[in-house]
């Protein structure tokens, strides 16, 4: 969450004064003018990748699992590999240099209230504080599996464990799969000699059962451990044709986008010139007033292996223009507030007390 400051601009502002742990200065007199500064933002597409890690160790009997188990294509090999699981686009605001402002207090105008980031940008006038629109929660990783890590061994009987070869060990424990599997059905029909004597008796011995079956299809199948894996990736749009956003290797996870070894995740942004922009007259004076930004829409896509991604429209404050609120609004007959999105420095709401 952003951290906020609330700049006052009253009498007060003759006094010179610093707000702590931000850039903005109060009280500060340009020429004959004392006010506050402030920058308002400007875009950048933040992407945020899901990708998982997948490690695979074969189990002690894998070479048996289709004569025994009947499960095809059971890897002898370790592995790991990655897999691109989800893409998430958000648009993000950080301060635009080069659109920094000066709100001067005037004799006749009432001071505002002036919400700003910790980095100066506006967010609100003669609102409480907290009125500002707060940046989405970044997504959540998906928990972890939280299935017992067990010894398959400590499930096996003394036959199984003296037997003389590993064939014949893989023929007996695969023996216990399938009376475990038998004795789980047997459970669930009500067949068992030894039937629990409550819903939440029989619940513990099935699960006691899955687990020891699950241990012991391991030594055929193998184990496959996830990682998760979340990058956050920042792109500062104009206009641009299926341009690398990033790479991708299904050996590797994410890469640098001049590494070769993954394959490129293509990025398209398209100027829906939504906004006309206006000749400047320069006559005209265009510092007067609270600045804000009238942003632009762009047409995003990204694209992998020839697989779309993402398709979306997103509001793109460098393809708009800026305006400015009338001074005149801001006077004593009435408290005129002003609420702003702090990602895009859009108007978002005007009120009049």
């Amino acid at each position: 969450m952003k951290k906020k400051n609330i700049v006052l601009l009253s009498a007060l502002l003759f006094s010179v004064s610093a707000i702590a742990q931000t850039e903005v200065t109060t009280g500060i007199m340009r020429g004959k003018d004392y006010g506050v500064t402030y920058v308002l933002p400007k875009t950048e597409i933040e992407l945020t990748v899901q990708a998982t890690k997948h490690i695979y160790t074969p189990g002690e009997f894998s070479k048996y699992a289709d004569r025994y188990l009947r499960l095809n294509n059971v890897s002898s090999e370790p592995e790991t590999y990655w897999t691109l699981d989800k893409i998430q686009t958000a648009v993000v605001g950080i301060p635009d240099k080069e659109n920094i402002y000066f709100v001067k207090m005037k004799d006749k105008t009432v001071a505002p209230l002036i919400e700003l980031s910790k980095d100066g940008i506006v967010y609100s006038i003669n609102m409480p504080l907290g009125s500002g629109q707060k940046k989405a929660a970044p997504a959540t990783p998906k928990a972890a599996d939280n299935t017992p890590n067990v010894n398959p061994r400590s499930f096996l009987t003394e036959e199984i464990l003296m037997a003389n070869s590993t064939a014949k060990m893989a023929e007996l424990v695969a023996k216990e799969i399938y009376n475990i599997r038998e004795s789980k059905n047997a459970l669930l029909r009500g067949e068992s000699d030894n039937m629990p004597k409550d819903g939440a008796q029989l619940k513990l011995m099935l699960d006691n059962l899955t687990l020891q079956e699950r241990a012991m299809t391991e030594m055929f199948a193998g184990k496959v451990i996830d990682e998760e894996k979340i990058y956050t990736i920042r792109i500062v749009p104009k206009e641009m044709k299926n341009e690398v956003a990033f790479r991708f290797s299904k050996k590797l996870g994410i890469v640098a986008n001049n590494d070769l070894a993954g394959e490129p995740i293509y990025i398209t942004v398209t100027d829906l010139k939504s906004i006309k922009i206006p000749e400047v007259d320069p006559k005209k004076k265009v510092d007067e007033g609270v600045a804000y930004n009238v942003p632009g829409r762009a047409h995003v896509t990204l694209s992998y292996n020839n697989k779309e991604l993402y398709n979306s429209e997103i509001p793109v404050t460098q393809f708009g223009v800026v305006e400015y609120i009338a001074p005149v609004l801001f006077n004593k007959n009435s408290t005129i507030k002003v609420l702003f999105d702090p990602e895009t420095g859009a108007l978002l709401k005007v009120d009049r007390e």
